[in-house]
């Protein structure tokens, strides 16, 4: 597929279509309030950090959202609370005017009709190079591991030093960070958090959330804890941060 890559930056008049552009996220993961609160501002914020890929028809196939954020003066530990708290990070900086020294991906999305082509590796290798055309030397990344969901009972660490015969992660989306030579750096158990009382989680999903104890979702990477006596549930996300060197 022949493609055009470019920054909101440099397309703002783009901002609509690469906004609006269809996704698969699962239901659940529309409801996490860092996330809610923080995502929709990188394209209005950090609109340099958006990069976004036409096809030969200009229509948006994918887009790829990243934040800069200052990771050595919080003693250059990648966060256990991975998404959430680089996107507060990244937030918090950039109102307090604190130079970023190091750049996390967000999301790399591909609209429905084009998955399967090949695109995420070539908006990890866009993005890869925007960082670097950016003066920085590193990009991070929190993933969340493609087919996890397939497995939600099986402990992140056990899942994410998983590897096939030729030494590449088994997870198809970790092989994609890892052949463009990101390693495991750490495993965020806590990278997103999601809330809310049960009769919001039995309308997302469907499912009637009427047992005690961990109740599978689909989409999910781990099961979501069913308190049946308080009327709550709480999904907590692993995600498995890789760290690309420029």
């Amino acid at each position: 597929m022949e493609l055009k890559v470019s920054s909101l930056a440099e397309r703002p008049e783009m901002y609509r279509a690469v906004v609006e552009m269809p996704d698969t996220w699962p239901e659940l993961m529309q409801h996490d309030f860092t996330g809610n609160a923080h995502y929709d501002r990188i394209a209005t914020e950090l609109p340099e950090y958006v990069l976004f890929a036409e096809d030969e028809h200009g229509e948006v196939v994918a887009h790829a959202y990243a934040v800069p954020f200052a990771l050595a003066p919080r003693g250059g530990e990648l966060p256990a609370r991975g998404w959430d708290q680089v996107l507060v990070w990244a937030f918090q900086d950039l109102r307090a005017g604190t130079a970023p020294d190091t750049v996390s991906a967000i999301s790399i999305v591909i609209a429905p009709h084009a998955q399967g082509t090949g695109l995420s590796g070539r908006m990890l290798a866009a993005m890869r190079d925007n960082a670097a055309a950016h003066g920085f030397r590193e990009v991070v990344a929190p993933v969340r591991p493609s087919a996890k969901h397939l497995e939600p009972r099986t402990p992140i660490t056990e899942y994410a030093y998983r590897v096939r015969a030729d030494g590449l992660p088994h997870d198809p989306w970790l092989r994609v960070h890892a052949r463009a030579g990101a390693t495991i750096a750490a495993v965020a158990p806590a990278s997103m958090c999601i809330a809310a009382p049960l009769e919001e989680w039995r309308a997302w999903t469907g499912l009637p959330f009427d047992r005690e104890g961990d109740v599978e979702v689909p989409g999910a990477l781990v099961p979501v804890r069913c308190d049946l006596e308080h009327g709550y549930g709480v999904y907590v996300e692993p995600n498995v941060w890789m760290r690309h060197r420029l």
